[in-house]
Order: structure tokens, then C-alpha cells, then sequence
């Protein structure tokens, strides 16, 4: 049984992801932002937690050594999806998914290094959107760039932590049907929070330190950073 914590768990992938690990028996801790009850499998959920604030960020902290928690997994998850274009972008709102996506799970991460060690494993999930050898299209400045920021959080933390045994991947769901894409502009085949969780999974499953500091689609494609 594993002891894993999940980022990011209030509703959509992360919540999905929380109920399938419980139910293959590992031991799940939720961070939510709100005050979110499973009602199901004995997941453990910490209430309050938002990404980017310190002081919750230090409860969270707090919470799993309360647990004398030992984190085989860590899976960040927590985002958020704001549109824009050239002419039209909100400054103030690209400053906030900047602090949602890109610094959100590296003030996360290294908050919990203390509960991971030697074979444990680090999941980052960003978006496709954020790299730079597959933008053919432009636009979405805001999310653009904080996911591009995101997954040099997750290559910078491989660099860093793989040499202590700690595995770490950047993640690319897939396009789900949540919340954060129903404005999502473009015709797109979505697939379920429950498809995106099961490749997530399993990625997370397969993941090593050999295969440590790459940046995976949900369904298993190696995308460029």
C-alpha cells in the first residue's frame, strides 16, 4: 500500500484520480481548497489548502507530519485555465495563474521534500498547451506561459531531486470535460476526469529515476518541452 498525496482534490482529475488509488487500496491524502468529504474508501482530506499561500502551504506541512506521513507519491494536480489574446490580456489575472500553476507547485513541493525520500515519485500536471516545441497556434498568453513555467518547475525539480532517488514527470492530461475547459475555443474529442485519472495512474505507476525529468501525455506519448 502506498501513501500518496494528491494536490488539487476538490473536484474534476484530482478528485477522480483520489477515488481510483483508494480503491486499488492505497492510502490517499487529499488537499483540498475547500472543505471537501469523499464519503468513500477512507480518503483523508485536508481542507483549506490554496497553492499559493504560504501559510496554508505550512498547514498542509503541518497536517502530514500530524500523520507521520511518508509520501511514496506526490501528485500535483491544482490549476487553473484563464483565456485571453494579444490586445485583450488582464495582467492581474495572468499574475494569478502564475501563482496557481507555475509557483503553486513548486511552493507545494518543496514544502513536502522532507516526506519523500529514496524511491518515492513526484507528478507534475501541466498542459501540452505550455510547451514550446508544440505551440502552432498562440493566443492563451496567460496559461501559455505559466504552463510553460510549470514545466520548468518539474525539469528544474528532476534535476534536483532524482540525484536523491526522488522520480519526477510532468503530465499532460489529455483534453477532459472539467470545469476549467468548458470555454476551452476549438472543437476537441474530451474524454472523462475518470480517463484522464486512469492514464495519470499509470504513468505515475511506470515512472523511475531512469525514466525521471520527461514530460508525458496521460496516454503514454512523450510530448517536447
Amino acid at each position: 500500500m502506498k501513501t500518496i498525496l494528491v494536490v488539487g482534490a476538490d473536484r474534476g482529475i484530482a478528485n477522480a484520480v483520489c477515488k481510483q488509488l483508494s480503491t486499488r487500496g492505497d492510502r490517499v491524502i487529499a488537499s483540498c481548497m475547500g472543505q471537501v468529504e469523499f464519503g468513500e474508501g477512507g480518503i483523508d482530506s485536508i481542507g483549506g489548502i490554496d497553492v499559493t499561500s504560504s501559510t496554508a502551504v505550512k498547514k498542509l506541512v503541518d497536517e502530514l507530519r500530524t500523520r507521520k506521513a511518508r509520501l511514496d507519491w506526490l501528485l500535483h494536480v491544482a490549476g487553473v485555465l484563464g483565456l485571453d489574446e494579444l490586445g485583450k490580456i488582464d495582467y492581474d489575472d495572468m499574475r494569478r495563474q502564475f501563482e496557481i500553476n507555475t509557483l503553486g507547485p513548486l511552493r507545494v513541493v518543496e514544502a513536502c521534500i522532507p516526506f519523500m525520500g529514496t524511491g518515492s515519485k513526484l507528478g507534475i500536471v501541466t498542459s501540452r498547451v505550455g510547451s514550446l516545441g508544440d505551440n502552432g497556434s498562440g493566443a492563451m498568453y496567460a496559461y501559455r506561459v505559466s504552463k510553460a513555467g510549470a514545466n520548468m518547475v518539474a525539469l528544474n525539480l528532476h534535476h534536483d531531486l532524482s540525484k536523491r532517488g526522488i522520480a519526477v514527470v510532468a503530465l499532460h492530461p489529455g483534453m477532459v470535460a472539467t470545469d476549467l475547459t468548458k470555454n476551452y475555443p476549438g472543437n476537441f474529442s474530451y474524454i472523462q476526469p475518470e480517463d484522464a485519472a486512469r492514464g495519470l495512474i499509470a504513468r505515475m505507476d511506470e515512472l523511475t529515476v531512469e525514466t525521471s525529468g520527461q514530460f508525458r501525455h496521460a496516454n503514454g506519448d512523450k510530448l517536447p518541452w
